[in-house]
């Protein structure tokens, strides 16, 4: 067993928002990672993939996602499970919006056309 201390977790902040990692292989040993995500709101994070599927499910505010071309509108309560390689762009709407995601350890991340994959520190 494995107890992280809210004091104990990771903290990155981007241009885009904040992840809290709660939960990763380097955070406490994890085979997957959950984290929470905090955007301001009308912020727009890049366009991107990830290799593996991920599960958001929204706490407060509202978002858009983005997937494939098609906006989803999402709210406080709301669950969404995006799929491996899909196109994706998440924007928070007029009151930011804070989530809980998890994806397996080791996912990547990379952009459309881009030539290499990384692994975001939040997964990590």
């Amino acid at each position: 067993m494995t107890l992280i201390r809210l004091a104990d977790t990771r903290r990155t902040e981007t241009p885009s928002g904040v992840m809290t990692t709660l939960a990763s292989p380097s955070q406490g040993g994890a085979g997957l990672a959950l984290w929470r995500v905090e955007m301001q709101p009308d912020i727009q994070g890049p366009v991107h993939l990830i290799d593996a599927e991920q599960i958001w499910t929204f706490l407060a505010g509202e978002a858009t996602i983005e997937l494939d071309g098609e906006k989803l509108p999402l709210a406080e309560g709301d669950t969404v499970i995006l799929p491996a390689d899909a196109t994706r762009q998440v924007t928070a709407g007029p009151h930011g919006f804070t989530a809980i995601v998890t994806a397996p350890a080791g996912a990547q991340a990379s952009t459309p056309g881009g030539t290499g994959k990384v692994i975001p520190p939040w997964i990590a």
